[in-house]
């Protein structure tokens, strides 16, 4: 966004958009070298070398319909596949895959949504053309509703340093709070209903979603007095010496049919299956903190962390029930690099007693199980570097990333280093 007349625009040149088009189209391979393990199991990161390609192409379609009303839709087409079938990392490392259930392409509707903005104040700002936003002048103070279709990260947990797997960091547990269970089918996506309220200095926002029938499922329950997901957030922007900051604090709660860990212990004590004690009223609860700052002009510090209350079964994001991450984002000026990015961080998270013991005893979720456990935390450092091929439109990434322990097992420390290329185009 831009204020009025800024970047040598006169105002009256700045246009209320009634229609936009954008798409994005990215690409990403990774390879793995092999690692020695003492053992392996069902949903185990594979010992041997491996490599897994992923695509995502998504078209961004929006209209506007009458004051301070619009509309969105968003045709994408996904496949590939993470590494290992995206099983044995909790900090998975693409997260252009995780919600990939089949590698073949498929084409879907990603979003499909409504948004009504009540204005409460008289000053207005000017949006920028975007995904998913419309260029046009948007009031510094509003209220907005959001119906349909959405992904539920485009509006909480988000950080200007570390959010987007497409130009940031790729890494399951550096794109969100790693302990935020939220709300999405298996491709990442919910009908929910979202509140704002937006101020330049604060924020509030509050959500209600659909959560799948089945963990990790791609068919919502729509039956909300049984099954649900509420988020609430509230951000606090400011400024130290005109550098831009913000923390953010992030609550959730989900109510589903979830399996409990110590009842599937206490049912068979060898290799429990948490489907066993599925029922209703089951829930999982939690918090997230993310701060961002910027430290210079072309560098930012980000930081998060999270917890949830680990009793019962992971139902829709990664199997992390605490966890906290740093990191730093540099913009490449000092080489006359303006729109090149540099990042380097580091994530270390971990499960609760109830889900340690239900995984050493040869329990699976839907993305851990090594058979046994000699419990440790699961630790990954990335860094990346951006590189603009084609002005504001094709973006090439290398990086790497070393983990430790994946799926909180010393027994297969590793450690394991993952080499990444991602191509990124976006009009």
């Amino acid at each position: 966004m831009v204020s009025v007349g800024t970047y040598g625009q006169r105002a009256d040149s700045l246009k209320n958009e009634r229609f936009s088009i954008h798409a994005q189209a990215t690409v990403i391979n990774q390879f793995k070298p092999s690692f020695q393990a003492k053992y392996t199991g069902d949903n185990s990161l594979n010992t041997s070398k491996e490599s897994q390609t992923s695509l995502t192409s998504t078209l961004y379609v929006g209209a506007r319909l009458w004051t301070g009303a619009q509309v969105f839709i968003n045709p994408e087409i996904a496949g590939g596949s993470g590494l290992s079938q995206a099983l044995g990392i909790a900090d998975a490392t693409n997260g252009e895959t995780f919600r990939i259930g089949n590698p073949a392409p498929k084409i879907y509707v990603a979003r499909l949504f409504f948004q009504q903005l009540f204005a409460l104040s008289h000053e207005k700002i000017y949006h920028e053309s975007d995904q998913n936003q419309l260029g046009g002048y948007v009031p510094t103070k509003y209220l907005s509703l959001t119906i349909g279709k959405i992904g539920a990260a485009d509006y909480f947990d988000r950080n200007s340093y570390s959010h987007d797997p497409r130009s940031q960091f790729m890494s399951w547990g550096l794109m969100d709070n790693g302990a935020w269970d939220y709300p999405a089918n298996t491709r990442g996506y919910t009908p929910s209903i979202i509140m704002e309220y937006i101020c330049p200095k604060s924020e509030l926002r509050y959500g209600m979603s659909l959560l799948p029938l089945m963990a990790n499922g791609n068919t919502m329950n729509r039956n909300i007095s049984k099954s649900r997901s509420q988020t609430l957030e509230y951000t606090h922007k400011h400024q130290v010496h005109d550098l831009n900051g913000a923390v953010r604090v992030l609550v959730f709660r989900n109510v589903t049919n979830m399996g409990n860990y110590q009842q599937s212990i206490a049912l068979s004590p060898q290799n429990p299956d948490i489907k066993s004690t599925r029922q209703f009223g089951n829930g999982k609860y939690g918090f997230g903190i993310s701060a961002e700052q910027q430290l210079l002009h072309d560098l930012g510090w980000f930081f998060r962390a999270s917890w949830n209350d680990g009793k019962n079964e992971t139902w829709v994001f990664t199997e992390i029930d605490h966890s906290i991450s740093t990191g730093l984002s540099l913009t490449c000026n000092y080489w006359h690099r303006a729109q090149d990015n540099v990042g380097l961080a580091f994530v270390s998270s971990g499960i609760s007693r109830p889900h340690r013991d239900y995984l050493g005893a040869g329990g699976k979720g839907f993305i851990l199980g090594d058979g046994a456990l000699n419990y440790r935390n699961e630790n990954l450092t990335e860094i990346y570097y951006l590189a603009e091929l084609v002005k504001k439109h094709i973006y090439l990434t290398g990086a790497y990333q070393l983990i430790t322990n994946p799926g909180y097992n010393k027994d297969r420390h590793g450690p394991v280093s993952v080499f990444s290329f991602r191509l990124h185009e976006t009009i």
